[in-house]
C-alpha cells in the first residue's frame, strides 16, 4: 500500500507564510487545488487521500485564510490578481512546472489567471463550482455588485453580515439533501478564521475586488478557445451563489468538456467526495503530462 500519509508544510512567498497540504508519490503528476470562501485546504481533507493514490497533490491555503498569514489589509494588497501572483509564486518556489488545477470559487479566477498567464504550465482544469460566466451568477450576488457600482462606506458595511455564522452556516447547508453529512468542524474552523481581529476587513476588500473577475471573464473566455485546456465540471446543482448555467455556459468554449452535476450544494466535496474523486482520476487518465 502506498504510503497515505499527508504533509502539513510551510513556506515564505514574498514575506508571506503560506501554509500548504502536500500529499501522494512526489514523481506522479501534480493536481493543485484552490480552496474558496471562507474556507481553505481543509476543504481538501476527504478529497487528498482518494487523489494522492495516484496523484502528487498540493493544496495551499490563499493569504487572508486558513492556517496562512493574514497581513493587515493596509498592509497587504488583497485583489484577485495579488492572489493569483502569490500563488505563482508558491508553485515556482515548490518547482511545479506542470500541473492540473481544481478550482472553486474564490479558487476559480485566482487558477484561471494563473492558467491565462501561463497556459503551457497547465495539463488540465477540474472546476467544481468556479465560475467564469455571467450565467452562473445568482441573486444572492446583488448586494455585492451594488457594492460595485457604489462602494460607500454604508455599502460596505451592509455586507458586514457576509462574514457571520449564519451565512457561513448557509452556505454549507443550503441545497443539501442530507444535512448530516455536513461535518460540523467544517463551518465552525471556517467561522473560527473569520471571526480573527482585522479579517472582516480582508474579506470586503476581496469582495470588492471580485468585480475585476467578472470583468475579466471574457479573457478567460479567450483562453479556453485558445488552448482548448482539457476541462472536468464537477458541479453542486443547488449551490446558491453559482448556478447549473454557469456550468453549461463552459460548453460555449470548450465544447468537449466533461460536465457532470450532484445534487448537492456549494461545498459538493462535504457530500460527494468519493463520487468527484473518481470522476478526478478517471479524468487524470485523459492528460498530457
Amino acid at each position: 500500500m502506498e504510503n497515505q500519509s499527508i504533509h502539513y508544510r510551510n513556506i515564505k512567498v514574498n514575506d508571506v507564510n503560506l501554509f500548504y497540504r502536500e500529499a501522494g508519490p512526489a514523481d506522479a503528476p501534480t493536481i493543485l487545488l484552490l480552496h474558496g470562501y471562507p474556507t481553505s485546504s481543509h476543504m481538501f481533507r476527504n478529497l487528498i487521500p482518494v487523489l494522492s493514490r495516484e496523484y502528487h497533490v498540493i493544496a495551499p491555503d490563499l493569504p487572508g485564510f486558513g492556517y496562512s498569514d493574514a497581513p493587515d489589509h493596509k498592509q497587504f494588497d488583497y485583489t484577485f490578481d495579488n492572489l493569483a501572483r502569490m500563488i505563482e509564486s508558491f508553485t515556482d518556489k515548490l518547482g511545479m512546472k506542470r500541473f492540473a488545477v481544481y478550482i472553486f470559487d474564490y479558487g476559480a479566477p485566482v487558477g484561471l489567471r494563473l492558467a491565462m498567464n501561463h497556459p503551457e504550465k497547465i495539463t488540465g482544469i477540474i472546476s467544481q463550482n468556479g465560475n467564469a460566466y455571467k450565467e452562473g451568477l445568482s441573486k444572492e450576488w446583488n448586494p455585492i455588485q451594488k457594492y460595485w457600482s457604489d462602494p460607500s462606506e454604508a455599502n460596505r458595511t451592509a455586507l458586514k453580515d457576509f462574514v457571520s455564522k449564519e451565512a457561513t452556516y448557509f452556505q454549507y447547508h443550503h441545497g443539501v439533501a442530507d444535512p448530516s453529512l455536513i461535518a460540523p468542524e467544517a463551518y465552525t474552523l471556517d467561522q473560527k478564521f473569520l471571526d480573527r481581529p482585522g479579517n472582516i476587513e480582508i474579506q470586503l476588500d476581496l469582495v470588492k475586488d471580485y468585480r475585476t473577475n467578472v470583468a475579466l471573464y471574457p479573457k478567460f473566455h479567450e483562453y479556453f478557445r485558445k488552448y482548448q485546456p482539457k476541462l472536468l465540471l464537477v458541479w453542486g446543482n443547488k449551490d446558491p451563489y453559482f448556478l447549473p448555467e454557469g456550468a453549461e455556459a463552459y460548453k460555449k468554449d470548450l465544447p468537449d468538456a466533461r460536465l457532470k452535476f450532484y445534487d448537492t450544494g456549494h461545498f459538493a466535496l462535504e457530500t460527494n467526495a468519493l463520487e468527484i474523486g473518481t470522476e478526478i482520476l478517471e479524468f487524470m487518465k485523459t492528460l498530457h503530462k
